[in-house]
């Protein structure tokens, strides 16, 4: 059996295999992320910087079955704009509160194309 294909119902939400791979990295990246450095957000520039294939693939699983509409074009502008958003949860993240897993949960759950659109554009920008 492929493992992509795996999915689970939870409190009424289809669970793939790529939401439970996320789910528990970003659980860990909570514990973790009460120092004063954030793991998500540091990889998440890095993401943003290197675009690296991985990546790519894990959010094309997690939208797996999740109709989405491309309604960005790519520029740098939204390269840019992804790096100071993640820059600033970096900042905000030094509080003892993490913030950053919880966006991450909802992102995980919710799968708003927003998020899709802003990755395809990231991935396909110069």
């Amino acid at each position: 059996m492929d493992d992509r294909s795996l999915s689970f119902n939870f409190m009424s939400f289809k669970i793939n295999s790529a939401q439970l791979k996320c789910l528990a990295v970003f659980s860990v990246f909570a514990i973790i992320g009460f120092g004063p450095i954030s793991p998500g957000c540091l990889i998440g520039m890095y993401i943003v910087l290197r675009r690296p294939d991985w990546f790519l693939a894990l959010v094309t699983q997690l939208y797996e079955n999740t109709p989405v509409i491309l309604a960005l074009k790519p520029s740098s502008a939204i390269r840019l704009k992804s790096f100071l958003s993640l820059l600033t949860l970096f900042i905000i993240d030094i509080a003892p509160v993490p913030v950053t897993p919880v966006i991450a949960f909802a992102i995980i759950f919710i799968r708003p194309q927003w998020f899709y659109n802003t990755v395809i554009g990231v991935y396909e920008s110069n």
